[in-house]
């Protein structure tokens, strides 16, 4: 009996072994650098994998000293309201993407230069009107963007391609090689 304990317990903890370094392995694999002409391609997640094999885009694509981040889609998901208080989480929700993206590639909002935004103002994703809209949008903005503001450029369009879009944010960052 004692020895059948001893065999389960060992094989227990070489199972808890095997799942810690799967997992560790799996951690270390984000974000994925590819390497590009003058810099490389990143990868902050699986997500982003999947999309650059699925769609063709980078989530990050370095360029010698500047990042170029893709836009990050911000709306309400299913189920999710389409009200100000809504809106006002789903544009946290998309800057927090945003700060791990630019976090997986070395880069704060700090270094971000210039920022450009695609609003649908009028759209059944978002019940309010253009100026509820854009202030709701630089209220979450002021708490992840600090002096000196990078240059920003909001433009109004009539749709975006993800579903249920309400604004699209693309943003470029200056980063010095380490």
């Amino acid at each position: 009996m004692r020895t059948t304990n001893l065999a389960i317990s060992t094989c227990a903890v070489a199972l808890l072994f095997a799942v810690s370094a799967t997992q560790a392995a799996e951690s270390e694999k984000w974000p994925m650098v590819i390497p590009a002409p003058h810099g490389s391609v990143i990868l902050p997640d699986e997500n982003s994998k999947w999309a650059y094999d699925n769609f063709r885009y980078a989530a990050v694509r370095r360029v010698d000293d500047t990042l170029y981040i893709s836009g990050v889609v911000i709306g309400p998901r299913e189920g999710e309201k389409h009200d100000a208080a809504a809106f006002k989480q789903q544009i946290h929700r998309g800057f927090q993407r945003l700060e791990a993206i630019l976090k997986s590639a070395g880069a704060t909002f700090a270094d971000v230069v210039m920022i450009n935004s695609f609003h649908v103002w009028e759209g059944p994703n978002f019940e309010g009107n253009k100026q509820q809209h854009f202030a709701l949008f630089e209220e979450v903005a002021d708490s992840y963007l600090k002096p000196p503001y990078p240059a920003w450029t909001a433009v109004g369009t009539t749709g975006l391609l993800g579903t249920n879009s309400v604004v699209e944010v693309q943003l470029i960052a200056h980063v010095p090689k380490p």
